[in-house]
């Protein structure tokens, strides 16, 4: 079975905090899953509702708050005020194109280490940190010319 991990986790996540395990969250978490991207709400509900007509908007969103406190997925707040989720994963940084929207992911050792190095000159104790940059993706700086 496909994201069988993921569904032993939400299970337990569930059991732990006395709520309802349903179908519905499961369909939910499976299509999130299978998205392999950053989704808005309403992506997710587009994406479920093909499907699962029968699945509401607001039980998506719920869901998807569910999934951030059950640790399965992660909620990101770009400049542009609209929240995504992605899969819980291990730390990476956005390059946010601001004209289509186009989030790329990427992971650069040089700058953990840099901030790593900054922290400790300081004697500062990193507990998270988000790194973003703002600009044009390569297909809408070539619109521009």
């Amino acid at each position: 079975m496909a994201h069988e991990a993921e569904l032993k986790a939400l299970a337990a996540y569930l059991e732990k905090n006395h709520l309802k395990h349903t179908k519905q969250r499961e369909l939910i978490l499976q299509v999130f899953l299978e998205a392999k991207r950053h989704l808005t709400s309403e992506d997710l509900y587009q994406s479920v509702r093909q499907d699962h007509p029968n699945v509401g908007y607001t039980t998506v969103y719920r869901t998807m708050k569910l999934l951030v406190e059950a640790g399965l997925a992660t909620e990101h707040h770009f400049d542009d005020g609209i929240t995504r989720y992605e899969i819980e994963q291990r730390h990476h940084d956005h390059l946010v194109c601001i004209k289509c929207g186009k989030i790329q992911e990427f992971e650069c050792e040089m700058i953990e280490d840099t901030q790593n190095a900054i922290a400790k000159r300081y004697g500062f104790r990193i507990l998270r940190h988000r790194h973003e940059l703002y600009g044009h993706c390569p297909e809408c700086q070539q619109s521009e010319s």
